[in-house]
């Protein structure tokens, strides 16, 4: 018995007959607009799949239901059933020679891909066993988030595309305070330090964001904590990230004294530059005052970059900027 389609038209269209031939040029209409030509036809109980080579990219693809241009509603696959447009044989085998060498090497670069992944995975996994505290029920994260909204269509998604474990935490409970600790341990949250009730998101409800410190869900950088069930699925979840160091931006007291010692100067002077939007960041000999600046409220960070280097320094929150020229004599 033959499947059929009821379509947004009225029109009722039998799946199982035919409406193209092989070498045949057709259209998807309603997206890109890309030409494609079937080079090839399956038929089964099911009815019929078409298999398809896009003239652009040069890629494989499927398609179970192709009509007819003159009757066009919608977004789909159609032919011009007016005016069939066919390619010749030998063009169509050297197109779908070209499909495959592509879809070969795609193939090929996905595996090394993982490949590539698994290594760096496999340093990450080994650097969180050495760092995640025994006590640690929850970890203090930085995510980066980039807008995919369609306000056209009224359609609003995100998603993370950098994240940055800046600490760990002794409890689950969310607290804001905590977060804006941790929030100077690397330049693209460290102007959520200074307390500001406008970043403080609470949308623990359902459809909500849940708990988060930032501008906006949506786009630029915010900070949230994240509870940990279970310590090996923790340490598989965060590998990746994990491995690249640039990535851990934990910073104890401990830590924050050892690594004042090794800040190397920069042309023996203060340097103060605008590091983010919303930060700024001195260099420099800064030992001998970091007690004035950590009373200003900077946090000291040896992972900030300085013409393209990595170079040891303090972060601050942009309002401190006059505060801290005063200090060192850079009005």
């Amino acid at each position: 018995m033959a499947k059929k389609y009821l379509l947004f038209a009225g029109k009722e269209t039998d799946t199982d007959k035919q409406t193209v031939e092989v070498n045949q040029v057709i259209q998807l209409e309603g997206y890109s607009y890309d030409r494609y030509v079937v080079y090839e036809i399956d038929k089964n109980q099911w009815g019929i799949t078409y298999k398809l080579i896009n003239l652009r990219t040069k890629e494989f693809g499927t398609s179970d239901l192709i009509r007819p241009l003159s009757e066009k509603f919608g977004i789909g696959h159609y032919y011009d059933d007016k005016n069939p447009q066919f390619l010749d044989a030998f063009e169509v085998a050297v197109l779908r020679q070209e499909a495959q060498a592509k879809a070969d090497s795609d193939a090929q670069a996905e595996q090394q891909e993982k490949q590539r992944r698994e290594q760096v995975a496999a340093i990450g996994r080994e650097r969180l066993k050495g760092i995640i505290p025994a006590s640690a029920q929850a970890v203090i994260i930085a995510c980066e988030r980039k807008d995919e909204s369609d306000s056209q269509t009224d359609y609003f998604a995100s998603r993370t595309v950098h994240t940055v474990i800046l600490g760990f935490s002794t409890h689950t409970k969310n607290n804001f305070q905590e977060m804006r600790s941790h929030a100077g341990n690397f330049g693209g949250t460290a102007y959520l330090t200074e307390k500001n009730e406008e970043y403080e998101h609470r949308e623990n409800y359902t459809g909500g964001h849940g708990y988060y410190l930032g501008e906006s869900k949506y786009h630029g950088w915010i900070i949230e904590k994240a509870r940990i069930y279970d310590r090996e699925r923790f340490i598989e979840e965060y590998a990746y990230t994990a491995g690249d160091e640039a990535n851990i931006r934990i910073i104890t007291a401990p830590q924050m004294a050892e690594a004042a010692e090794t800040v190397e100067a920069v042309t023996g002077n203060y340097t103060i530059v605008d590091y983010s939007q919303k930060s700024v960041a001195i260099f420099g000999d800064t030992k001998a005052i970091k007690e004035q600046l950590a009373a200003l409220g900077g946090r000291f960070n040896k992972y900030l970059t300085l013409n393209g280097k990595k170079c040891a320094g303090w972060i601050f929150q942009k309002s401190k900027e006059d505060d801290l020229r005063r200090l060192v004599n850079l009005n």
